[in-house]
């Protein structure tokens, strides 16, 4: 009896949706209308372009390397140091997006609730607090369920537009870049949060029967429901809310002019369960590169996260919360670090695949390396964090073993 399961073209673009979609799609269109108006709509697409060079190069990566992850990725192709630093930035990428995942499900919490940002700050504190002890107590959201908890999503989010297209107004789209033509390269550091996800699912390649047929047919499918979703998403939140467009909770400000008063109930309800199930899933997977990565037994039980990262994510989430709740940063601050941190991912594996890849492959991951480096630029001061863990990873002396197997099978992005 055949031990392996064959993923239907179907279903593995549906796991490649989950990937995508996530809790960031909640925030960002929000943020980046706030950032650039409505001329944040170019960075959509310009990042859409991005992404489907990503999509190109993952699948060729997971295809060559069909049992690895990110580290494998540029290990092969940059040296072991290499694939060390990019497992580092993307632990701690999820590390420091956690807690960021868990304030924008808070801040749905505050909009329904009232009581403004403290309400907001508590209602992050209660989730992150929940997620940790779900995981360290070895809980796993099963990847059914992360499937249907974005099909919740994706079933808000056209309930949102189709509801609320009634009430746009052209007049929301002039001035058109008020805040000048750069701030649409500062729109795009943050909205990269959101196509945070190729990198988790690539591994999935191997389990399709016939991965040179399925693959172009499940990235295409993919690739097409997500850039709709995005775009009429982005679009909605500048045509419909005008000068209301760069709110913290755009979902529900589109769903209470789409279904009324329970708008704010379905969005709040929708942020929190998926705030729980996509940090779960991501801080379970960051579990299990933290076991590749340490060449002890500490790491305990697999897939359930170690005390030291448990304990990195509260400390993380006290700062960032604490900053929150203070004031002292804003939310596009915040978004920066989690999204400089997954870009360098990024980086270190198209890099490496620009090496390791062949013919018109190779242009392609030259194409995405040179586009990510692009993003990166407008990071801001999130590139010294960025900086730093990428030293820390380099240098740090530990024999680096398992480098060869992926670390992320969740289909659900922490984004």
């Amino acid at each position: 009896m055949p031990t392996t399961t064959h993923l239907s073209t179907v279903r593995g673009a549906a796991l490649y949706i989950g990937a995508l979609l996530g809790p960031s799609l909640l925030l960002l269109p929000g943020l980046a209308a706030a950032l650039a108006g409505p001329a944040s709509i170019l960075a959509w697409i310009g990042l859409l372009v991005v992404s489907g060079l990503l999509a190109r190069v993952f699948t060729s990566l997971g295809t060559r390397i069909p049992n690895g992850g990110v580290a494998a990725y540029a290990a092969a192709g940059l040296g072991v140091r290499a694939g060390r630093a990019t497992s580092w930035c993307f632990l701690a990428g999820v590390v420091c997006g956690a807690p960021v995942v868990c304030l924008i499900g808070g801040s749905y919490v505050g909009d329904l609730l009232g009581g403004g940002r403290p309400v907001s700050v508590i209602a992050a504190a209660i989730l992150l607090t929940a997620v940790i002890a779900l995981t360290l107590g070895g809980a796993r959201t099963t990847t059914t369920a992360q499937l249907v908890l974005v099909g919740v999503l994706v079933a808000l989010v056209l309930v949102a537009i189709v509801g609320a297209a009634p009430s746009a107004h052209a007049s929301n789209w002039t001035p058109f870049a008020p805040h000048g033509w750069a701030s649409i390269g500062s729109a795009a550091s943050v909205l990269a949060l959101s196509f945070v996800g190729w990198e988790a699912i690539a591994p999935l390649t191997a389990r399709l029967r016939n991965p040179g047929r399925q693959l172009p047919r499940v990235i295409g499918i993919a690739f097409a429901v997500t850039a709709v979703i995005y775009l009429a998403l982005a679009g909605t939140t500048v045509a419909v809310l005008g000068a209301h467009a760069g709110s913290a909770v755009p979902l529900a400000d589109l769903l209470r002019v789409a279904v009324g008063s329970a708008g704010p109930v379905m969005a709040a309800v929708a942020a929190v369960v998926l705030t729980l199930a996509a940090t779960n899933a991501y801080l379970s997977g960051a579990a299990a590169m933290v076991a590749e990565v340490r060449t002890t037994r500490a790491i305990g039980q697999a897939g359930r996260p170690s005390r030291g990262l448990q304990l990195a994510i509260a400390g993380t989430g006290v700062l960032v919360l604490g900053g929150e709740a203070s004031d002292l940063v804003s939310t596009a601050q915040l978004v920066a670090v989690p999204t400089t941190l997954f870009l360098t991912v990024y980086l270190g594996c198209t890099a490496a695949a620009a090496r390791i890849l062949a013919g018109g492959m190779r242009v392609v991951a030259a194409m995405s390396c040179g586009a990510v480096l692009v993003v990166l630029s407008f990071s801001g001061w999130a590139l010294v964090i960025g900086g730093v863990v990428v030293l820390a990873g380099l240098y740090r002396r530990r024999s680096p073993v398992a480098v060869h197997h992926g670390a992320v099978s969740a289909p659900c992005s922490v984004a």
